[in-house]
């Protein structure tokens, strides 16, 4: 997963908007462009691959096609703004090293991915389906101004050019001027109202070159589940080896040496009563420390709250602890899975953490909520900014933890702040679990 920002853009509304046709038909002047040097790679790439048993195109093809998938990337991008279809990006990740055998073997898994031959075959037919689906109604709406002025420029720009032709009709007199600025305005209407139609069927089309197919979609299926399960499998063998670091370098050692001072005790009670006291107090001194000790290694691990008393209450706890100003507001209609409550929980705990020590603010908002089916958690604080996923150790390790859910992590973090992070669980609160488990909707 990559840096995001956290906002969720929404489809285009639907119904007629004058405005919203306007800017889909200038963007779609922007399609046509972007399509112009979209058929230049689909040459350069053919050309690239042809030459790969000469090996040549083993240099050559890798950075091209990547090249070509940031361009179509740009245009499901653009798609999903101008007609609200939604394409996820069907490419496995490509294998990493350096040298000529992980070139080759990036060359040939972009040949044999069936994403790259679909990406050719768009940047092939990219051009002639935008400049119908998309140029269409901008050229009508283009072409109708033009009639609409008409009766403004016949006769300072056009008046000694003879004849002047307006489609088809001779613009040769006021009375000629006035019928093209109609028949202008019913194209500039007829292009404002089939643009969403145009731009509907664009996305449609391009969704049916771009989206994975179901053996993609499966294949990226399977390569993020072994990601996430590589990834879950390495969190829990360093949480163990935290407990067992813990455990050996504080409660152990106590009980160690209060298993000495009980020995030492017993063998002066008779000799020197008032050190064996002394032993013995250091000794609940010991037993007290460690204790206090094994429940913080227990809270590390599941805190009590959060089975008795569930994520919001959790969260309200781990917010009266921290140094910040803290705000919790908790919308959620049931409780989650215990799973993935608790990953939930230690999300937004590590985030605390490190909005404590390097965010430079003093408040945080934290919202929890139940969106379309997701757990959704934003916190926000009002520090410096700079945040960087790809370099920050902690949030990675957040991104991790929430990747074996199929959790997602959004960050915005521009220099000056505020800082945002969205987080989102993929989970079922149900109807019958609310009634068992309400929480409390309030801000605190």
């Amino acid at each position: 997963m990559s840096t995001l920002t956290p906002e969720r853009s929404e489809p285009p509304a639907s119904g007629f908007g004058v405005g919203r046709s306007l800017r889909s038909a200038w963007r779609g002047f922007l399609m046509i462009f972007l399509s112009v040097p979209t058929l230049s790679l689909f040459v350069l790439c053919v050309v690239f691959a042809v030459l790969v048993p000469l090996g040549l195109g083993v240099l050559l093809l890798p950075p091209f096609v990547l090249l070509l998938r940031a361009t179509a990337n740009l245009c499901r991008k653009v798609t999903r703004s101008l007609s609200g279809v939604e394409i996820v990006e069907p490419y496995r990740k490509l294998p990493s090293g350096k040298g000529v055998t992980a070139m080759w073997r990036r060359t040939r898994q972009m040949l044999a991915e069936g994403a790259t031959w679909r990406d050719l075959l768009w940047a092939l037919v990219y051009l002639p389906s935008s400049i119908l689906l998309a140029g269409l109604p901008a050229l009508l709406i283009v072409n109708g101004l033009h009639g609409v002025l008409m009766p403004f420029l016949w006769e300072v720009a056009y008046s000694n050019v003879d004849p002047q032709w307006y489609t088809f009709i001779k613009v040769d007199s006021s009375q000629r001027a006035g019928l093209a600025c109609v028949w202008g305005l019913v194209q500039v209407v007829a292009g404002v109202l089939v643009t969403p139609a145009f731009m509907r069927a664009h996305g449609a089309w391009t969704n049916s070159l771009l989206a994975p197919t179901k053996e993609a979609e499966l294949a990226l299926r399977v390569q993020h589940l072994t990601e996430s399960r590589t990834g879950a499998v390495d969190a829990s063998a360093a949480e163990l080896r935290r407990i067992e670091r813990d455990l050996h370098d504080g409660a152990q050692a106590r009980l160690v040496a209060m298993g000495m001072n009980l020995g030492a005790a017993e063998a002066m009670l008779t000799s020197d009563p008032e050190a064996a006291r002394a032993l013995l107090a250091e000794t609940r001194a010991a037993s007290a420390k460690a204790l206090h000790e094994l429940r913080d290694l227990v809270r590390g691990i599941h805190p009590p709250v959060l089975s008795d008393r569930g994520l919001g209450d959790a969260v309200r706890a781990v917010a009266l602890e921290s140094p910040l100003d803290v705000n919790v507001h908790v919308d959620l209609p049931a409780r989650p899975e215990l799973p993935l409550e608790s990953a939930a929980y230690f999300a937004v705990t590590e985030m605390l953490t490190n909005a404590a020590k390097h965010s430079g603010g003093r408040h945080v908002d934290i919202d929890l909520s139940y969106v379309d089916g997701k757990l959704r958690i934003t916190v926000v604080d009002d520090g410096v900014g700079g945040a960087d996923l790809m370099k920050g150790t902690g949030l990675r390790g957040i991104e991790r933890r929430l990747d074996t859910f199929d959790g997602t992590l959004a960050l915005d973090s521009p220099v000056g702040g505020p800082t945002t992070v969205l987080m989102e669980l993929p989970c079922d609160l149900s109807s019958d679990k609310a009634a068992r488990h309400p929480y409390m909707h309030e801000n605190e």
